[in-house]
């Protein structure tokens, strides 16, 4: 076991370590802008337009604005809370900027591979729409050993992640209320396997009412707390400004670790360019590729600059001296106490609770094609969901350093090879964008 954590360890090294994939992602994001025009700028306004539309074609799959919530689901999770946290400890407030600048170049990435979703999708045996990464892989560059390798990696990745998301939900609970972990696994389990061993399409159902949900009572307390704070709030944008490309981190020689920590935790919460979006954006039901590329581009934007900045707003308006020496969720728990009380604690217990389980429902959504892809059987998705379940309950009671390794090491690893898919089939999105753009708009 120590040789493998090694090798893990070492993997992870080069890929993230060395900023590999930070280097990768941001320059596919950037040749992609430069290519599209600036694409999810000038279409800003089709993209809410498109989502408050919330368009659906057929009966079956799922309309335009499910597809955007179960995507969402999985963008809003914990990197958006304890992430945020762990970008502003390490580059502090100045990284924040780079976290805004990295989701627009992001959101060009996004609608890339969501548009190659639908135009390379196909039907499974029961009739609905089914692609994602693995799928323009085998249909785009007909290589179906790439995309068996990219369902690979995209398991022990989510294997991982589940463990993590489960994990940061009990030891949330430990310091709010002092609940054993256990009750807690065994509670967020249970849910979990209602919902997705429930009835076709209730994951979707669940989704479609909780993200909204979450996303405005948390925004909505973070508004709370800002308004009471306007006095301070252009001191912390100009702060923000002047430590991202600040003299004094310049000169102390951690200007890089400003910029690549805002970078790193943005790519890690928006997931542009990893591949696992696309497998929902392939079973929505529109009437060109583009439109929901448009959509989930959108998501980028809704992950980074509005939840992940209202986080980084909360921590930057509280005094200094209330959380010094804190980290992760107490850091941030402690901000909202400072703020709005005692049950400030308790309300990011239950947000943190709400945004893992959500991205707890989007992981099985995602795995769903990406079965089928090895083999249209329902004992393998029956499978997977029992293994799912263990994952969560396993990981509420036990912290493993190997399984956040894990998670890295297969996210690093997905990203790689989806970047080297939707480079050279980017082509086909392009001619989308310029079809959606001279006939539908």
């Amino acid at each position: 076991m120590n040789s493998f954590s090694s090798i893990v360890e070492f993997v992870n090294g080069i890929i993230w370590g060395k900023n590999i994939i930070v280097i990768l992602l941001v320059g596919t994001g950037i040749f992609f802008t430069l290519r599209m025009k600036f694409m999810q700028v000038r279409l800003l306004k089709d993209m809410v337009g498109l989502l408050v539309k919330n368009e659906k074609d057929s009966e079956s799959g799922i309309s335009s604005f499910q597809a955007f919530c179960v995507s969402t689901a999985t963008r809003v999770g914990a990197g958006n809370l304890v992430g945020v946290v762990a970008a502003l400890s390490v580059g502090g407030a100045g990284s924040v900027f780079w976290m805004w600048i990295i989701s627009i170049f992001g959101a060009a990435t996004a609608f890339v591979e969501a548009t190659l979703a639908l135009i390379f999708r196909e039907r499974d045996k029961r009739g609905d729409h089914v692609g994602g990464a693995a799928f323009y892989m085998q249909k785009g560059l007909n290589k179906r050993w790439l995309g068996l390798i990219f369902v690979a990696f995209a398991m022990i990745c989510w294997s991982g992640v589940l463990q993590v998301i489960s994990n940061s939900v009990t030891d949330s609970f430990r310091v709010a209320f002092g609940m054993d972990e256990k009750i807690m696994s065994i509670v967020l389990t249970v849910l979990a396997a209602v919902v997705i061993f429930g009835k076709k399409d209730k994951t979707v159902k669940v989704l479609e009412k909780l993200v909204p949900f979450m996303a405005f009572v948390y925004l909505l307390l973070v508004a709370f707390i800002l308004v009471k704070n306007i006095a301070i709030i252009p001191q912390v944008f100009k702060r923000i400004i002047e430590e991202a490309f600040g003299i004094k981190q310049a000169i102390g020689g951690s200007f890089g670790a400003v910029v690549m920590e805002g970078v790193k935790r943005g790519l890690f919460s928006n997931e542009a360019g990893t591949g696992s979006a696309p497998s929902a954006a392939a079973a929505a039901e529109v009437d060109h590729p583009a439109k929901q590329g448009l959509i989930q581009a959108l998501g980028v934007y809704v992950d980074t600059l509005v939840i992940c900045t209202a986080t980084a707003l909360v921590v930057l308006v509280t005094k200094e001296s209330v959380i010094q020496g804190l980290t992760g969720m107490e850091l941030l728990q402690e901000a909202f106490r400072y703020h709005v009380g005692d049950w400030g604690v308790i309300f990011i217990a239950f947000i943190l609770f709400l945004f893992a389980f959500s991205t707890v429902l989007g992981i099985t959504y995602y795995a769903k094609p990406n079965l089928i892809f090895i083999a249209d059987k329902d004992l393998l998705q029956t499978g997977f969901k029992i293994f799912a379940c263990f994952m969560l309950f396993y990981g509420g009671m036990k912290q493993a350093s190997l399984v956040w390794a894990l998670a890295d090491l297969g996210l690093g690893l997905m990203a790689i090879v989806n970047v080297f898919a939707i480079i050279p089939l980017s082509k086909y999105a392009f001619n989308s964008l310029k079809d959606y753009e001279k006939r539908l708009r």
